[in-house]
């Protein structure tokens, strides 16, 4: 320590200072937690409390979900968990009983990684980074209401996670009725003939085993032969989001292939209209809901049967109008009519180039099925230039011109849309164009081109696409098409469909059902049980939690990385003494064998806003009163919802719209009164940090990094730097533990608010963050004596120019809490602090406790500290927020400037209130107007009052 720091530090000891934060900090957050500070009371139930703080407006405000990473936090994790938190501050003080609370997304493969490296149980990691991580937070004095946290992984949770799933497994979606409803009341009409068993055989005639086959084709949980992204290499199932644009693990690096495999899937498409609907009733940026609009995809047009021998390839088109001009069709590879249709033999005439070489279909398909199967989604997807595909050897027949056309299969067409089955109509399609190309396959122009291009497809380089023009070359002997714009002739060719029974309209999304099964162990377990004939059933609630069992290795079976035939081993599969079990499950004690693939990391977050309402509750999901009371629908709200819901924009559509489809499906049973989860979203940016990578392109620690004549150099060597993501592995985190012991959490959270606009993504700059620290000195030492400690604030009245100060401040700071503009809020309370510090002698006491009222959601810790000094023993955080006088907000005077001929000639000081008339008066009786118009006459006055006059002379 310098002589210079400790004269200063002996001669102002009680200067706010890094030490004295700390202690400050401390001895706050250990009496917000004695005191129980910022729990918020419940209408009814356990967590049931003060009748007037309940009978206040409720607020209900929310992050997303964070996960307990080993890492820790770096300083851009609590940017929205901060934000939340003054946001929530500010509400409480506007007179709100407010929840706010946070919980733990806890199940996920990084956990399981670093137990299958380990081999510790993913519990113990993840519990013991659950605890580093409240510490974390706990520093940053957020105020969590504590009683109400959790993690996924608890039993106690994850009881009414499986309870939730059984809940959708055993209900179905009633057209008719437009909702979910119990499986049971299906099975009733089925059995009472109201509704007729699918087949020729009445219901009490089927086995138990087909008629659960027929109640999984209408569950909202079932489980299927489902395409799924197989890794050998780490012996799992992907999520598309795991998997790289070139078709690779994100984890490892290996590849991933296409396979069937039994999984289990949610009907989140029977919601697709309903998703797509309410999100108009939603508080959301209009970002996140054109994308989920897109996600979901929803599109009009008709589903057209063509006949190949006794079956039929059903296609999905928007443009039935152009039917004339199918001229074949593809399957996607995993289209489960291609190895019904496939001859044995070529047929007579089959161009060599369909083939592929090979020298029968069964060996061409099987080829290519195998090749595309290597593919990655995107990269079939991708607009290569090079169309690849082989003959089915096959035909079906085009129902309107009764043409035969060959059916091929290709990768660009996805079973995850539509049927899995196109028309080409490569006139008019770019990629049927391309693929008809290299296929030398025939085009037909059906749509008049409108550029003078020609109708003979063969002259064009590409294909020709329009709804404005009309059809040609459309008519059979039923019904023609030609000389009709494109919504007419969509209208006329639908009904021709219809009435022959071989087509209809139809409204396709491009929303698949979601994959709900993980080849894991560290996931919530299956409450389903199979029987000796392979029927699921599920477990009674009483039978709930189902735990997850000990098991000896914890990571699946991995495989030769390019088998792509292998098959995966769940590390639940082998602990046979859990898996086979002997169950009464209400007709007698029989053998069983449990579900061994576990549930995704999403299941834990479609719901955890309600676990946050009551969450001690072994009983019930959720009490209804205390449900309603905190997410029930209001007339500004119809559809219920947290009021507000904070997090990332990388969000916008899987978490979100999974957690949409259960709150539907748990309105519709009558568990919840709310039918949306989150009526206001706002996604926060993100707190970026410089990146710097030497000559190789390697990340070098930023924290050593210096700056000399406009270059950046590490260890002598000259290093790049760019604008990117914070993170260890870039070697550029800060962490809030170290900010917080270099200047407080006070400044730490000042400075995340006044980076800037809190939807916008900003760069970090530690050296920026003494500018809040000098903020929180100024403040002290305006209350508080450096040398002796005492406060020095008089209990005088303030002077006019204070007061004005101070309730410009008021307002401005009100009116920026609300609308979430925290930079501008602390701007304001800078202005304010400034000016008192200029002014002359000590604070007026009301001048000084307003200041610290408008302080205190902003930095919370510093705020309590000086309250308690100036004599008060009630908290702060429950003190009103300071309301402005608006007498005091309006400016005593404003400038009018006034022109003649547009230019200045005079300013005058006016009244605010003053009018058109009174304020043209007092213009042209100025000295400096009167001699600048001469004696001229005047045309025309025009007064804008309070802030124009122009004058125009005769």
């Amino acid at each position: 320590m310098s002589e210079m720091t400790s004269a200063a530090e002996a001669a102002a000891p009680h200067r706010y200072t890094a030490a004295m934060a700390a202690d400050i900090e401390a001895r706050w957050q250990d009496f917000w937690d004695a005191e129980g500070t910022y729990e918020a009371p419940n209408p009814s139930g356990e967590l049931a409390g003060d009748p007037a703080v309940v009978s206040r407006p409720k607020k209900f405000i929310m992050d997303m979900f964070p996960y307990p990473s080993g890492a820790g936090l770096h300083v851009g994790h609590p940017l929205g968990y901060i934000a939340t938190d003054v946001y929530a501050r500010h509400q409480r003080m506007s007179g709100h009983n407010v929840l706010h609370t946070l919980g733990f997304d806890a199940f996920g493969l990084p956990a399981e990684q670093y137990a299958v490296q380990t081999g510790t149980h993913p519990r113990v990691s993840t519990e013991a980074n659950i605890e580093n991580m409240k510490a974390q937070l706990r520093r940053l004095g957020l105020g969590h209401d504590k009683r109400r946290s959790f993690a996924t992984i608890d039993p106690d949770y994850y009881k009414w996670t499986q309870w939730i799933f059984l809940q959708i497994f055993n209900s179905w979606y009633d057209q008719e009725a437009g909702g979910a409803r119990p499986i049971a009341e299906l099975v009733a009409q089925f059995e009472s003939g109201e509704r007729s068993a699918p087949g020729t055989r009445a219901w009490g005639e089927l086995t138990a085993a087909e008629r659960a086959d027929v109640l999984s084709r209408y569950r909202l949980a079932y489980a299927s032969d489902a395409p799924v992204n197989w890794c050998p290499g780490l012996g799992t199932v992907l999520a598309n989001e795991e998997v790289t644009a070139d078709g690779r693990s994100e984890r490892g690096n290996y590849p991933v292939f296409k396979a069937k495999l039994r999984q289990w899937n949610m009907r989140i498409t029977a919601y697709a209209d309903r998703l797509l609907d309410d999100l108009d009733a939603l508080d959301w940026p209009e970002a996140i809901k054109l994308q989920q609009r897109n996600w979901i995809g929803r599109s009009e047009g008709a589903r057209v049967d063509f006949a190949v021998g006794e079956d039929a390839i059903t296609v999905f088109t928007t443009r039935p109008d152009t039917l004339f001009g199918a001229t074949y069709m593809v399957l996607a590879p995993e289209h489960e009519l291609v190895e019904k249709i496939v001859p044995a033999a070529w047929p007579e005439g089959t161009h060599e180039v369909w083939t592929g070489g090979h020298a029968t279909p069964a060996e061409a398909v099987g080829a290519y099925r195998k090749q595309a199967a290597a593919k990655s989604d995107v990269e079939r997807q991708a607009e290569a230039k090079d169309k690849t595909g082989v003959f089915t050897g096959a035909y079906a027949v085009n129902p309107v011109s009764g043409e035969r056309v060959p059916v091929f299969i290709a990768d660009y067409v996805l079973m995850g849309y539509g049927t899995g089955a196109i028309m080409a109509v490569p006139a008019h399609d770019t990629r049927d164009f391309a693929f008809a190309r290299a296929f030398e396959l025939p085009m037909r122009c059906v749509v008049q081109p409108s550029d003078g291009r020609g109708t003979d497809p063969a002259t064009w380089d590409d294909a020709f696409d329009s709804y404005e023009a009309e059809i040609i070359d459309s008519a059979n002997d039923d019904v023609s098409l030609n000389g009709l714009g494109v919504a007419e002739a969509k209208a006329r060719i639908t009904d021709w469909l219809e009435t022959r029974g071989i087509g209809e309209g139809t409204v396709n999304f491009r929303l698949r059902d979601w994959l709900f099964s993980r080849q894991r162990y560290w996931g919530e377990p299956f409450p389903i049980v199979y029987d000796e004939d392979g029927v699921a059933h599920a477990l009674p609630e009483s039978m709930l939690p189902l735990e997850l069992p000990e098991v000896d290795d914890y990571s699946p079976r991995t495989f030769d990385p390019d088998d792509a035939d292998t098959q995966p081993e769940t590390p639940l599969s082998r602990n046979e003494d859990w898996v086979n079990v002997t169950l009464d499950l209400g007709d007698g004690p029989k053998k069983y064998r449990r579900e061994t693939n576990t549930m995704p990391n999403w299941a834990g977050s479609c719901w955890y806003e309600l676990r946050y309402l009551d969450p001690h509750n072994s009983d019930k999901l959720v009490d209804p009163e205390i449900e309603r009371y905190w997410m029930g629908p209001r007339e500004d709200r119809p559809h219920g919802g947290v009021d507000l819901y904070v997090g990332g924009a990388e969000h916008a559509v899987l978490h979100l719209l999974y957690a949409r489809f259960w709150s539907k499906v748990l309105f519709d049973l009558g568990h919840v009164s709310s039918a949306e989860p989150f009526h206001k979203l706002y996604n926060q940016g993100m707190i970026q940090a410089f990146v710097y990578r030497d000559a190789r392109g390697i990340a070098v620690p930023a924290a050593e990094v210096e700056e000399r004549d406009g270059a950046f150099w590490y260890q002598g060597e000259k290093v790049s730097r760019v604008l990117g993501k914070m993170g260890k592995s870039l070697k550029n985190a800060v962490t809030p533990d170290e900010i917080c012991a270099e200047y407080g959490a006070d400044t730490l959270r000042l400075y995340e608010m006044a980076m800037g606009p809190l939807d916008v993504s900003r760069p970090w700059d530690t050296r920026a963050v003494v500018g809040q620290y000098r903020l929180l000195q100024r403040l002290w030492r305006n209350i508080v004596d450096e040398a002796t400690g005492e406060v020095t604030v008089v209990d005088t009245e303030p002077d006019e120019e204070t007061l004005r100060a101070l309730h410009k401040a008021v307002d401005g700071v009100s009116q920026d809490m609300a609308a979430m503009r925290f930079n501008t809020a602390i701007a304001k309370v800078t202005e304010l602090n400034n000016h008192l510090t200029k002014s002359a002698g000590p604070l007026p006491r009301s001048v000084a406790e307003r200041l610290v009222l408008l302080v205190a959601p902003l930095a919370p810790h510093i705020a309590e500290e000086l309250w308690r000094r100036l004599g008060h023993t009630d908290s702060v955080v429950h003190q009103d927020f300071p309301v402005a006088d608006p007498a005091y907000v309006v400016d005593e005077t404003v400038t009018c400037v006034v022109q003649i001929k547009g230019k200045v000639k005079a300013r005058l000081e006016v009244a605010p209130s003053i009018t058109d008339a009174d304020l043209e008066a007092l213009a042209l009786a100025d000295p400096a107007v009167v001699a600048a118009l001469g004696g001229a006459g005047i045309r025309k006055v025009i007064a804008r009052a309070p802030k124009l006059v122009n004058i125009v002379p005769a």
